[in-house]
């Protein structure tokens, strides 16, 4: 882990009938390919007690790949970039915290000019929750 954003709580995305999320970026150094490394995350999920349930509905932990350096790639399993974080502001806030300006590597624009245009209004805001990994 060579970086951690702040965690900021979010309003839920796509279906409202359900609590706030918290959601962070954490920034990490790997020489894990993008297919081991979404096994890996998805491990993790698994061992911390996620539980499919609907689409966008409540879940315990929730990793994704967002970014791979400058990797573009998809497949059945994985797209990178992630295909939605130009259009969720509850990745781009945090994003924004640590890579403003990174650029994307399939929108060639920065992370902080995808956050001001991005059409999302749902309300993100910084928390005083530390973020401890283990």
């Amino acid at each position: 882990v060579l970086r951690t954003s702040s965690i900021y709580e979010t309003e839920p995305w796509g279906e409202s009938d359900q609590d706030s999320f918290y959601n962070a970026v954490v920034e990490i150094l790997t020489t894990l390919p993008p297919a081991e490394l979404l096994a890996a995350v998805k491990n993790i999920e698994t061992r911390m007690g996620r539980v499919s349930t609907r689409r966008n509905g409540p879940r315990i932990i929730d990793i994704d790949i967002l970014l791979y350096g400058s990797a573009v790639m998809e497949d059945e399993q994985l797209a990178i970039p992630h295909p939605f974080l130009p259009q969720r502001q509850f990745v781009l806030t945090p994003l924004r915290e640590l890579a403003g300006g990174a650029l994307h590597p399939v929108e060639l624009t920065t992370i902080d000019e995808m956050a001001v245009r991005c059409p999302d209004t749902a309300k993100v805001w910084k928390t005083d929750v530390r973020l401890q990994l283990c």
